[in-house]
């Protein structure tokens, strides 16, 4: 009876094959030290024409390989007895499995027993051995791989910052290139304001504040009267001034076209002989150049517009406010897109800066485990035995029956199995019970064993197993296998691994399952493995 209950186990993950027992698996000791060796020996007897491989590897689960000693043959009679030994060894202490290996003869796959063993710490005599103190805390430094995510955060502030600050020295242009004046007069008096706020010549700017100076009576000048002040030397530029004044019939004196041209040539003087005047004279300059040009404004006689003229007038100036509403219009909606860019930057940075750059991913992209672990959680009893569990999304009947052999159906009284996903999929979990006619002790570390190798039969790869015993919150002890193994992905041709956990539990009767298993590394589907475990309550048997 107990060792058809075995064969029933092969229910709870797929059917697996039986095979003849060609291969004998042994081992000197399966207590050890850290460090020390476990000899595995794997013997199998063949016939003089039968070629065997024994697998030449680097690891066996979680034990590493430290030496693969040379195959022994003995002959008996007509038949070859082949002896391939392992020496094993593993530097944490735990309990560990050591997993079939596949031995191949004449071409033909067959597996090694899979083998639990235990590495103990090593007992340190204090009486004996010296103590010394602890050594302070090393900070760990950050990996090399995770520079580009600050360097990001880095680009995205300083990105930001220069949006900002283009963005408000373009205004500050726009607007004063854009500013309208009525009249030339009202032009230069605000430039002559404007560059008594920059202080120049206050800082030693002294040949910048006087081309700026000249450049603002000459504006007006060719502007008000119409003469090509800009491209005129000093001297032309007075003549052209005291020709237009006849012509116009200005009434202007010759004191000011005299005080416009000493400042003038100043001016000549600072820029071109590097002259350097007094802050008195500087002020005096000033004084006379507005002075002057305010003089020649009220000096050009005004013209009577007909009425045509007028109307045309009113007309470019409604056209002017309507370009300048606008533009007013456009520069709050730029302002309004660049503040939400801004916004948006900001926050993004923040988030990577405190939750890390995959937080953000998976949040904006999305991730499906994270989708499940902040779903709505569900609490449910699956099977008899039954298994009362916490699971992001209601698990499904699957039906293993027709697995199972005839002979051990008729064994079963009862199986329930469940499940999300499915073997291929990156998130899989499985509740499974079973309920026996007849009542039988069920070793828990045999049945693990077979359901490991179950996995492995069904596609797992390099499988490191390690084991640990587990209780439920109501105090219900079991076994719990977990580790990783690797698996190949049809559909992107490559090799990935997952991580698994497997709980194994037993009452009167009965025998119930709880397997899980992930992409390695995945934060959140840890999570969820978490939490379904810690909410795993065993429900008494139904006679």
């Amino acid at each position: 009876m107990k060792k058809n209950i075995y064969l029933l186990i092969l229910l709870f993950s797929t059917s697996i094959f039986a095979q003849q027992k060609r291969v004998m698996t042994s081992i000197d000791t399966t207590k050890n030290k850290i460090g020390a060796e476990f000899k595995l020996t794997v013997k199998t007897s063949v016939d003089t024409l039968s070629k065997v491989d024994f697998p030449n590897l680097k690891n066996i689960g979680a034990l590493e390989v430290i030496r693969s000693y040379p195959i022994d043959t003995v002959k008996n009679n007509d038949r070859y007895e082949l002896i391939k030994k392992y020496g094993l060894t593993q530097f944490d202490s735990g309990k560990y499995t050591i997993p079939s290996i596949k031995i191949f003869i004449n071409s033909k796959t067959y597996l090694t027993d899979s083998i639990s063993v235990e590495v103990a710490n090593v007992e340190v005599d204090t009486l004996k051995q010296k103590m010394y103190d602890i050594k302070d805390i090393v900070p760990v430094k950050d990996s090399i791989g995770d520079w580009w995510k600050y360097l990001l955060i880095v680009a995205l502030i300083l990105g930001i910052g220069a949006l900002v600050y283009w963005f408000v020295k373009r205004q500050q242009k726009k607007k004063i290139e854009e500013e309208v004046y009525k009249t030339p007069i009202e032009k230069a008096t605000s430039l002559l304001n404007t560059l008594e706020q920059k202080e120049l010549w206050q800082k030693g700017e002294v040949k910048a504040y006087y081309s700026e100076l000249t450049d603002i009576a000459r504006n007006y000048i060719e502007e008000a009267i119409d003469i090509p002040a800009m491209e005129s030397t000093t001297s032309e530029l007075i003549l052209g001034l005291r020709a237009a004044s006849v012509r116009k019939k200005m009434t202007v004196s010759q004191e000011t076209i005299e005080n416009l041209e000493r400042v003038l040539k100043q001016a000549d003087l600072v820029k071109f002989a590097k002259s350097k005047p007094l802050d008195y004279e500087i002020t005096e300059d000033r004084n006379k150049l507005q002075k002057a040009i305010l003089t020649l404004d009220s000096s050009i006689p005004v013209e009577i517009e007909i009425e045509e003229d007028a109307l045309l007038n009113e007309v470019q100036k409604q056209k002017q406010i309507q370009i300048q509403l606008k533009k007013k219009r456009s520069k709050r909606i730029l302002i309004a897109v660049a503040s939400v860019l801004f916004l948006l930057l900001a926050t993004t940075t923040y988030f990577i800066a405190t939750k890390g750059f995959d937080y953000v991913k998976d949040t904006i992209i999305g991730h499906p485990t994270k989708e499940l672990l902040e779903g709505e959680w569900i609490i449910s009893t699956y099977g008899n035995p039954g298994v009362a569990i916490e699971t992001p999304k209601v698990l499904k009947r699957i039906d293993l029956t027709k697995s199972l052999p005839k002979n051990g159906l008729q064994l079963v009284k009862e199986m329930q199995s469940f499940a999300y996903g499915s073997f291929m999929d990156n998130f899989y979990l499985m509740v499974s019970t079973i309920k026996y006619k007849q009542e039988a002790e069920i070793d828990l570390k045999k049945s693990m064993e077979v359901t490991l190798q179950t996995l492995e039969s069904q596609g797992a790869q390099n499988m490191i197993v390690k084991q640990e015993d587990f209780d439920t919150k109501e105090g219900v002890s079991g076994l719990k296998s977990y580790g990783t193994f690797s698996r190949f992905n049809i559909d992107s041709k490559s090799s990935e691994k997952l991580y698994y956990e497997v709980v194994l539990f037993s009452q009167e009767g009965g025998l119930q399952q709880i397997m899980i298993f992930h992409e390695e590394g995945d934060s959140y589907a840890n999570e969820i493995s978490d939490r379904v475990l810690s909410s795993v309550e065993l429900i008494q048997v139904s006679k």
